[in-house]
């Protein structure tokens, strides 16, 4: 692969140092909760994988917001609207410590594509529910999606449906279904153009997931035979992400068009890496739960290298954002994951499955990359 001119040298930092959460817009309580949340079984990747809030369940169900709890009708606003700030904190850990590296108003609708791609995650995964339900789910949200304008009775509907039959027991994927219409209500303030692409990606991915659901068994249980199986997974539930960034970092910032090609070319390895990262961490308790990602009959090694390759190729998409201009929100916010990434396939290599890099390595990490973009140095070898 060819490779983009590179930034200046990095300077030399002290590596222990706290993590300063300021240039993110966050609070020291909500970096700690997402560090935190990285060693309790996180992978570095933007998508799939259980990630934040109790996996336990709380007395009674969450209240659905706007909905009618006593079986009057509820009153409608105009536009429903959600708190994407705290539903990325109930349902993500990686991402809610990356994305506030983001400028407005891309922030928000990274944030809300990153919901959207949450929702029909949690209905793959509703492994309580049964195979029907899950592909009804799957084709439910699709129609709300995809409709224009979008029926929010419907959606207020479904919401308190899919909270009522509980496909799981984390409390934060269960705040979001609850959330659902305000989700749609903040997709339809995006622009048309970014609100276009992130509908379109997000209906891709989630009638992939209804294919594998449909091949799975009736309990849940998933089974992939092949590398290209594999593959393929990997590209319907992160490749397509990658996908979808580029094509909003392009229009938020054009000065970027000119590394279009370059960028596109490496999206879905992008987004492929950070996934087989997981995968491979994970594989021990995915397996548990009757989901068997790695097919049986390849090496782990081939596997491992595969991942190299992919994050080889991430590396170079950030580098050609920093290169080609862009903000620093954006190379911020696609090299933390990137070098999480990096020092985990690094940990399973040595140790194996189940194996997360330390608190200190991801201070030191976060804490490098800010200063790397301070000095405006380069971001990733």
């Amino acid at each position: 692969m060819s490779q983009p001119p590179r930034p200046p040298d990095r300077p030399e930092i002290d590596a222990t140092r706290p993590i300063d959460p300021s240039p993110m817009n966050v609070t020291t309580a909500d970096t700690s909760r997402t560090i935190q949340g990285h060693l309790d079984g996180h992978a570095p990747g933007f998508r799939k994988g259980h990630e934040g809030g109790s996996r336990t369940p709380t007395s009674g169900a969450p209240v659905v917001p706007g909905a009618a709890n006593d079986g009057g009708s509820a009153p409608r606003l105009e536009r429903p609207t959600a708190d994407i700030d705290r539903l990325l904190l109930r349902t993500s850990r990686t991402f809610a410590l990356a994305i506030p590296e983001l400028p407005e108003p891309l922030r928000r609708e990274v944030g809300v594509a990153y919901l959207l791609f949450r929702i029909a995650d949690t209905f793959e995964d509703a492994t309580r529910w049964p195979r029907s339900e899950r592909l009804g789910a799957l084709a439910a949200f699709d129609r709300l999606l995809g409709a224009s304008p979008w029926p929010q009775d419907e959606a207020w509907r479904l919401a308190a449906l899919w909270v009522d039959a509980r496909p799981c027991d984390h409390e934060g994927y269960l705040e979001l279904l609850g959330a659902v219409p305000g989700v749609l209500g903040e997709l339809e303030a995006i622009t048309p153009v970014r609100r276009a692409a992130i509908v379109h990606h997000t209906l891709r991915t989630s009638e992939g997931m209804a294919g594998f659901v449909a091949s799975g068994t009736e309990d849940g249980n998933l089974r992939l035979g092949t590398l290209a199986d594999l593959q393929h997974y990997c590209y319907i539930v992160a490749g397509i992400v990658g996908e979808l960034l580029t094509d909003l970092f392009v229009d938020f910032a054009p000065q970027l068009e000119s590394a279009r090609a370059f960028l596109a070319a490496r999206a879905r390895a992008f987004g492929e890496g950070l996934q087989l990262v997981n995968i491979l961490k994970d594989a021990d308790s995915d397996a548990c739960h009757g989901r068997v990602y790695l097919p049986p009959g390849l090496a782990r090694s081939e596997i491992l290298a595969l991942a190299r390759t992919n994050l080889d190729a991430a590396a170079e998409y950030v580098s050609a954002l920093q290169v080609g201009g862009a903000p620093r929100g954006l190379v911020g916010f696609t090299a933390l994951p990137v070098l999480l990434a990096r020092a985990t396939l690094d940990r399973l290599e040595r140790f194996g499955a189940g194996r997360s890099i330390s608190r200190v390595e991801v201070g030191a990490i976060f804490a490098r990359l800010q200063a790397d973009l301070d000095a405006g140095a380069s971001v990733i070898d």
